[in-house]
């Protein structure tokens, strides 16, 4: 597999170690100037919402399958998926490729699931990231709160955030009504989950159509 990476910060530089860890070729390494494009089986782009806005005639023109981690840019999901599917593009998006958030997101959705019915609990989200993070709430935070609507439930949902230090990631579900509290925490220790998921989404993706999630790279669809 040739890799291509889009966006070479922290995260891009995390997927390239993995990656060459485990014999995987860097075909190219996209950075802010937009240089270093070459063709690649795949490319796994953690750049902005507005370089992927950019990038992504290229995967279309070229009929590069993506995995995308980048988060912020659901306003133009609609017109991104319309371009994937009349290339016959294979996608792969997440707000989140660590394989325990995506089992967590699961968990959350029974939890809410047998909760939607007990009207005396009031549900939130809390989330917590390192203090350059530009979007809030966390992609992954909207992500959980979304699989709590698809059950039915009808409640308010509060979700909050918050930026200090260096933390890598921690989300908390939480019920609560007058006599007890209910909480549900993932808690990321580093980054190496999230680059581990997007390399094995992009090993998935390729001879692949379709817009996909990473439920569906691990069968949990």
């Amino acid at each position: 597999m040739n890799l291509l990476l889009v966006g070479y910060g922290r995260m891009g530089r995390l997927v390239e170690q993995l990656a060459l860890d485990q014999g995987i070729a860097i075909a190219g390494r996209v950075d802010v100037d937009g240089s270093g494009w070459a063709p690649a089986d795949v490319a796994i782009d953690f750049s902005t919402a507005d370089a992927l806005t950019a990038n992504f005639p290229r995967y279309v023109d070229t009929r590069m399958p993506v995995v995308i981690g980048t988060t912020g840019w659901g306003s133009v999901e609609p017109h991104l998926r319309a371009a994937a599917a009349s290339a016959g593009l294979g996608v792969v998006a997440s707000a989140n490729f660590s394989i325990g958030v995506n089992l967590f997101e699961r968990i959350i959705s029974e939890a809410t699931r047998l909760m939607r019915q007990q009207e005396q609990y009031g549900a939130w989200i809390h989330e917590q990231h390192h203090a350059a993070k530009r979007d809030a709430p966390s992609g992954t935070a909207i992500l959980l709160r979304d699989a709590m609507l698809r059950t039915g439930y009808g409640s308010a949902i509060d979700v909050s955030s918050s930026r200090a230090g260096k933390v890598p990631g921690t989300h908390t579900v939480g019920f609560d009504s007058e006599s007890d509290t209910i909480e549900l925490t993932h808690r990321a220790r580093d980054r190496r989950g999230f680059a581990s998921g997007a390399l094995t989404a992009a090993r998935w993706v390729i001879g692949r159509e379709g817009w996909y999630s990473m439920a569906d790279v691990l069968g949990l669809q």
